[in-house]
């Protein structure tokens, strides 16, 4: 059959299909690589460390590389992802992050004769394997920063308006999923082989799921009726027909200077204010949720427990997290999105401070992890739902890819300034609250923000029904 109607009504109104269903699933999967290669340099630190002898201060400088990495990634990729459409962003970024992965495992100093006089200037003597592995950690940062601005676009157009919050909110979850399993199967691992093993599972995981992106996910078909690229009549009727829905007669008639608008629309101003709140709230959020994730361990260890038992507890918090994401998913269908994401941002706040006043209880202190992992990480799912929902089409995975990038500088900022606190003497229940204000700073910005359909999702649907 063949229709007049604009292809995008089409999928919003419609029910999704088994293509569109399985898509918003490949999403899922791809953000899991960013939760198990955070787990997976976790684990394989030690084995690293013991190998070539190197100190605390020079690995320190290793494990941030891929945040930097991620960072670029997402402000540099998300416009790419604008302008030559989702799906060669993420096939780009996965060829990105198979490469960088299993480049760690060689050390053969490609890029480390570059980077090891850069590693110097922060008064580091690294060797020329450390710099070239802390390069292709850079490399494969860029590739996961990348494709989170480019599968949250994804996830978002391939939904019917209905469902759209869940399955945004479903792919968010893909971290602490990726980090739950990346922690285990890191574990079995490292019993039978040594570091770079961790590695190459992650390098053979990406690589697989190239084809599977390749031969199951069409191009957007939103981006091709915004942009209109040459053939995307064709592009958007054989999507079309994949998902089992009409083709059209013709694309929507959009005039030439709204298809070349650029990605530096988030700055303009209809946008601007838009792009610094979104921004504003995530990293104000990530700075919490980093504080949690790293410094977890020590704090647990420093109460006399052992490092194993210390792991286990940060293995909680991601059980939690993935928890809360699913939850929170679900309530979505039924309650305003922006009112359910700030209520849990506050409630992130208060499990952070109880953190601060847990004893040395091991049983209590895995449970109260796995409480603030649960409300922190639905605040992260609501976040990514809202930067979805405040974004238009030709530049959502700029304004993501901005968003995500300039919020990943909490990561790096949060567990530096918490460090810095411990430093001057202030107790653990005192850090907690001052590091638990990011929470409560993001639902603060969020008052500030308006959306276009700031209302239930159940309701935006049965107005389109009507």
């Amino acid at each position: 059959m063949t229709t007049t109607a604009d292809p995008r009504e089409t999928l919003n109104h419609a029910a999704m299909s088994p293509l569109q269903i399985f898509v918003v699933a490949v999403t899922i999967a791809l953000n899991a690589l960013d939760g198990f290669d955070v787990m997976s340099i976790s684990f394989a630190s030690p084995g690293i460390a013991g190998e070539w002898g190197i100190n605390r201060a020079a690995l320190g400088i290793v494990l941030s590389m891929e945040l930097i990495g991620m960072a670029f990634g997402s402000i540099l990729l998300g416009g790419v992802a604008d302008r030559i459409g989702r799906r060669p962003t993420m096939l780009g970024c996965l060829i990105v992050m198979a490469t960088g992965m299993f480049m760690v495992t060689t050390s053969n100093g490609v890029l480390g004769s570059i980077l090891a006089p850069i590693l110097g200037l922060f008064g580091q003597n690294v060797d020329v394997r450390l710099a070239d592995l802390s390069g292709w950690r850079v490399v494969t940062g860029l590739g996961i920063g990348g494709m989170l601005a480019a599968i949250n676009a994804v996830a978002s157009e391939f939904s019917n308006e209905k469902r759209r919050h869940l399955n945004v909110s479903l792919m968010s979850i893909g971290y602490p999923i990726g980090a739950v399993l990346g922690g285990l199967v890191a574990q079995q691992l490292l019993k039978t082989g040594d570091w770079r093993a961790v590695f190459y599972f992650g390098a053979l995981v990406t690589a697989v799921l190239i084809p599977v992106v390749y031969f199951s996910v069409p191009e957007s078909v939103h981006w091709l009726a915004r942009k209109q690229p040459v053939g995307a009549l064709q592009a958007v009727n054989r999507a079309m027909t994949r998902m089992g829905h009409a083709v059209v007669a013709s694309l929507p008639i959009i005039p030439a200077e709204a298809r070349a608008k650029a990605s530096g629309d988030i700055f303009g101003p209809t946008m601007l204010m838009t792009t610094a709140l979104v921004t504003a709230a995530y990293f104000f959020h990530i700075t919490t949720f980093y504080y949690l994730i790293k410094w977890v361990p020590k704090l647990v260890v420093d109460m006399g427990f052992a490092p194993s038992s210390a792991a286990g507890v940060l293995v909680w918090v991601n059980v939690g997290g993935a928890t809360g994401g699913g939850l929170f998913a679900l309530l979505t269908q039924r309650f305003n999105l922006k009112t359910l994401t700030m209520g849990v941002l506050l409630l992130s706040t208060v499990t952070i401070i109880v953190f601060g006043y847990t004893p040395a209880d091991l049983q209590r202190l895995s449970f109260i992890c796995a409480l603030a992992g649960f409300c922190i990480n639905a605040g992260i799912v609501g976040l990514y739902a809202i930067i979805a929902q405040a974004f238009p089409t030709h530049v959502r995975a700029s304004g993501t890819g901005f968003a995500i990038g300039v919020g990943r500088g909490g990561s790096v900022l949060a567990p530096i300034i918490a460090g810095f606190l411990f430093t001057a003497g202030f107790s653990l229940p005192s850090v907690s609250f001052a590091m638990a204000a990011g929470s409560t700073l993001a639902a603060c910005t969020l008052l500030l923000l308006r959306l276009e359909s700031d209302k239930p999702a159940t309701e935006t649907a049965a107005q389109a029904a009507r």
